[in-house]
């Protein structure tokens, strides 16, 4: 069933933060230590007792942490990442338009993909710390902690997880990782592997066919106040958040969360010059 985008909002979410109205469009950042790993803008398709629901249209402006070298996290050691300068970079997203479910309260979010063809593919689930909501008037939005280690879901609710390499490296550095306890992530992600493979919502065909209204297409560009300082909260990590440095559009490499594609290809650096196009390498 294709859900209608609703009217208005109550005005308290219930999960640490301000309720969005049906349409608006807020960003979705990842935020470890203070600083932003990625941050995307999707509008609000519903946000009501059971969680928040946003749309991220396919070339949306993004923007995402890399070195000065212009590397991501994923195409070094960890250990040389958190030893290296980090500037925020602009760019596209170019995978597939996305749906993301941030139930009330949960350790994780669902996001459904879609193929070339716009038909459901398969669910991710993004194991990441309960949101932390901010609104600032022009520009709101929502902060979590990816926790990198995550469980794709495909449509006969068989599962396997994703980056259990990445996530094990990086527990071996307690000072610097912003995960701190790995059991809880694990934990978190077999209760919502035993709700899929049960069928439950979300899990049960729910969204699987929606249709964005025509008029959602993707921002020009990351609004202003977009890299604003994470907002406090008992659930934020305890490091200083000075407002974050403006971003660079210099090419990007971002996280690919596609099952079958290489890394790093779901997005792509904004073009230098009007008609311009750059291309992304891979790492």
């Amino acid at each position: 069933m294709t859900p209608s985008v609703a009217e208005g909002a109550p005005p308290d979410s219930g999960a640490g933060g301000p309720r969005f109205a049906p349409g608006r469009l807020i960003m979705h950042r990842n935020v470890r230590h203070g600083r932003i790993g990625w941050v995307r803008p999707g509008r609000v398709v519903s946000d009501d007792e059971r969680g928040l629901l946003i749309f991220v249209a396919r070339e949306a402006p993004v923007a995402h942490e890399v070195t000065e070298a212009g590397l991501g996290m994923r195409a070094m050691p960890f250990a040389e990442w958190i030893t290296s300068s980090y500037r925020l970079e602009l760019g596209r997203w170019t995978g597939p338009a996305l749906l993301k479910f941030l139930p009330v309260g949960a350790a994780h979010s669902v996001w459904w993909f879609s193929d070339e063809a716009g038909r459901f593919s398969h669910w991710y689930v993004n194991l990441e710390e309960p949101g932390v909501r901010w609104d600032d008037g022009d520009v709101a939005g929502v902060d979590i902690v990816d926790q990198d280690l995550d469980v794709v879901v495909r449509p006969d609710r068989s599962w396997r997880w994703k980056d259990e390499e990445e996530f094990v490296e990086r527990l071996a550095f307690p000072d610097h990782y912003w995960v701190t306890d790995e059991r809880a992530v694990r934990a978190e992600g077999e209760r919502v592997i035993a709700r899929a493979e049960a069928g439950e919502f979300p899990f049960d065909g729910t969204w699987c066919d929606f249709a964005a209204p025509p008029d959602w297409g993707p921002p020009d560009a990351l609004p202003a106040g977009w890299n604003r300082p994470q907002p406090a909260d008992p659930r934020a990590l305890p490091s200083p958040a000075p407002p974050f440095p403006p971003a660079s559009p210099t090419p990007l490499r971002s996280r690919d969360l596609a099952v079958s594609a290489p890394a790093n290809r779901a997005s792509r650096p904004i073009s230098r010059a009007k008609g311009a196009r750059s291309r992304t390498a891979g790492g």
